[in-house]
């Protein structure tokens, strides 16, 4: 995905017409890329007169930013010890084996991320893997084949059509 200079200028602009908060700031930064540019964390610097040193520790501190890439599906696998003991470590194994990444990257053509949670405080469910934020319970190395072809599908799909 191309970086836009004015892009990011426009998404700033907007910002500072409501609150122009920071974070609010990145948020918006980090919906339309994925991820939050270097190039954007100067801006927001510059622009909203914040030292680029608190960008960065606000971009590092919350989880929900990112200073890397992120794919176009984000997987999240909860190791957390309720969906551990039910198996989560295989569903990963499996997830990684198909995907041909570890946890923690991205695919080449940046369509999946891998990521592993602590917990995602839904216990009675587990394992629990969230893909683009749709909770799937009860996961078992099958259901998760099933997510990532029915996931490929549909995005084959989108090419087609």
């Amino acid at each position: 995905m191309r970086i836009s200079i004015s892009e990011i200028n426009q998404l700033i602009s907007q910002e500072m017409a409501g609150d122009g908060s920071l974070i609010a700031v990145l948020e918006e930064i980090q919906q339309r890329y994925r991820y939050l540019p270097r190039e954007a964390l100067i801006l927001a610097s510059e622009r909203l007169d914040v030292p680029l040193s608190q960008a960065y520790a606000v971009a590092t501190f919350y989880n929900a930013f990112s200073l890397k890439p992120k794919g176009k599906h984000c997987l999240q696998v909860c190791m957390g010890t309720a969906c551990h003991v039910r198996g989560s470590p295989q569903v990963l194994n499996r997830i990684e084996t198909t995907l041909g990444i570890a946890a923690g990257e991205t695919t080449p053509d940046m369509l999946f991320t891998l990521e592993t949670v602590n917990c995602l405080g839904a216990c009675a469910l587990g394992p629990i893997v969230v893909t683009d934020s749709e909770y799937s319970g009860q996961m078992t190395v099958q259901k998760s084949d099933m997510l990532l072809k029915r996931i490929m599908r549909a995005e084959e799909a989108k090419k087609d059509g």
